[in-house]
């Protein structure tokens, strides 16, 4: 009996503008990342495991490999996955959007098939949508971790606006211990501030990303009723950019190396996870193997 089997990794992704306000956003890619290995089995049921995690919920898991499935004709087929990953669930650090693109691109390695970037982008908006994980669908998301980079979206319509060579900097993350999952935000507030967003959006379109990111992270740290404190210190502190990463509640700053020592400094005395990572330039990768 052959098993078919595929391993993908994909990478993580930050908030320069968040979506759900507008339904147009804009994020750019950084070095985590979600891994993922798909068996593929004859019996149609597909079991989900997220190692370290056995506690969250597996339905984005399903519904990302029941969509490649489906794509090529493949309905009889289920499969047995398994992801890890260094991204914290639910602290707004796109987990949910990188591990689509892990499992999608994972499926894909043991059909032995490839789609174009769009084509897997749209597969992963369905499934996310789907499974209750986005408002929007989290194109922006889901396309820096896919492409690398920086991304400006219009998420509403399933386009890419922009795309931008992201610089080589530093990021550094503060994820406190609590999470922040997608079904708890109130939409309604949000959307107050749609007229502000939209204005950091023009900015990401324009080029000033690193401004966007900032206004963005003020706006919505407000809205969220989050402190913008760390944003103002980490900015002192020589950060190019600081704000909260999807609907929070971790912050994100974008720095050079000549300041990372003084915004670590300020992130370490805050209450909870700092995490170090750098911009990433790459796409996503995918493999695949056959085991006998």
């Amino acid at each position: 009996m052959i098993t078919l089997t595929g391993e993908a990794s994909a990478y993580g992704a930050v908030t320069i503008v968040n979506a759900i306000a507008t339904g147009r956003g804009a994020a750019f890619g950084i070095d985590l990342w979600t891994k993922a290995r798909v068996d593929l089995t004859q019996d149609a049921t597909i079991e989900g495991r997220i190692l370290g995690e056995e506690n969250e919920s597996t339905i984005l898991i399903g519904k990302c490999v029941r969509a490649v499935l489906d794509h090529f004709g493949k309905r009889g087929l289920g499969a047995r996955v398994e992801t890890e990953s260094n991204i914290p669930i639910a602290r707004g650090l796109k987990s949910s959007s990188v591990a689509a693109n892990a499992i999608v691109l994972a499926t894909l390695g043991a059909l032995g098939r490839q789609l174009k970037p769009t084509q897997i982008l749209n597969l992963v908006v369905n499934a996310s949508l789907e499974a209750n994980v986005s408002i929007t669908g989290a194109l922006d998301d889901a396309a820096a971790s896919l492409y690398g980079n920086i991304v400006v979206t219009d998420n509403v319509r399933r386009k890419v606006l922009r795309r931008f060579p992201v610089e080589d900097y530093s990021v550094l993350l503060l994820a406190p211990r609590h999470r922040a999952y997608t079904t708890d935000v109130n939409l309604k507030r949000i959307k107050t501030v749609a007229k502000q967003v939209e204005f950091a959006h023009k900015e990401a379109l324009a080029g000033n990303y690193w401004d966007a990111m900032t206004l963005n992270g003020l706006i919505y740290a407000n809205v969220l009723g989050l402190p913008t404190s760390v944003i103002i210190e980490g900015l002192e502190a020589g950060a190019l950019a600081g704000g909260i990463s999807g609907k929070g509640p971790a912050y994100a700053f974008v720095v050079q190396d000549k300041s990372r020592n003084s915004v670590l400094d300020i992130l370490r005395r805050s209450d909870g996870q700092v995490i170090e990572s750098r911009t990433r330039r790459h796409p996503s990768l995918v493999g695949a193997r056959k085991i006998r």
